[in-house]
């Protein structure tokens, strides 16, 4: 898939570890990266969903049509697909799943 990104600053911090790690944190700064890079080798949503521990599935509610990666047990990578073939996801967000 192609990847996009909804802000400047989310794909500055795909490219420039260091500015991930100062926005989440060590640890989910690599998971983000390293998920974005899955999410750009497969072909479809449905490879995504069927890769152990990604935990790729679609939201509900104001989220309809966008999708979540797991990053790590309270953060999660937020993106949508976008397309005639719904071949191009594109990130909307790092998100930790349940607040504080």
């Amino acid at each position: 898939m192609k990847v996009r990104f909804r802000t400047r600053k989310l794909e500055k911090q795909y490219t420039h570890h260091r500015e991930a790690e100062k926005a989440y944190g060590k640890e989910v700064a690599r998971k983000f990266i390293q998920r974005v890079n899955i999410i750009k080798t497969a072909t479809d949503i449905d490879e995504l969903k069927q890769l152990p521990g990604l935990r790729c599935h679609n939201l509900k509610g104001n989220r309809r049509g966008q999708w979540a990666v797991k990053l790590t047990g309270f953060h999660r990578l937020i993106f949508s697909l976008e397309g005639d073939c719904m071949e191009i996801a594109r990130v909307e967000e790092v998100s930790k799943h349940y607040g504080d």
